[in-house]
């Protein structure tokens, strides 16, 4: 699908820095609004995007302060570290 946006240009340097592709910018601000809004999945995201692998979406939505690390990612992480490192109560030094 094709939009038309008619902005007007006393207002259009605020939304489009000068010399990006206005275009490509909306584009790109309404995808990570969307992602934000958990409307579309980081795969849709790839494809409205045109990335090649979903590794390309991580540092664009790092561009939009968007990261998706919740509280559930950490308590498996530690899990996974104490696997390597043993519990932390034995790390700990006195």
């Amino acid at each position: 699908m094709q939009v038309k946006v008619d902005i007007p240009d006393q207002f259009a340097s605020f939304l489009v820095p000068p010399g990006s592709d206005a275009g490509r910018r909306l584009l790109e601000d309404s995808v990570a609004a969307a992602y934000r809004e958990r409307r579309l999945t980081v795969e849709q995201v790839r494809q409205i995007l045109g990335f090649a692998t979903q590794m390309e979406v991580d540092p664009f939505l790092q561009r939009y302060e968007i990261y998706d690390y919740t509280v559930e990612d950490l308590k498996e992480d530690m899990a996974g570290l104490d696997e390597l490192l043993g519990p932390r109560k034995s790390r700990k030094t006195a």
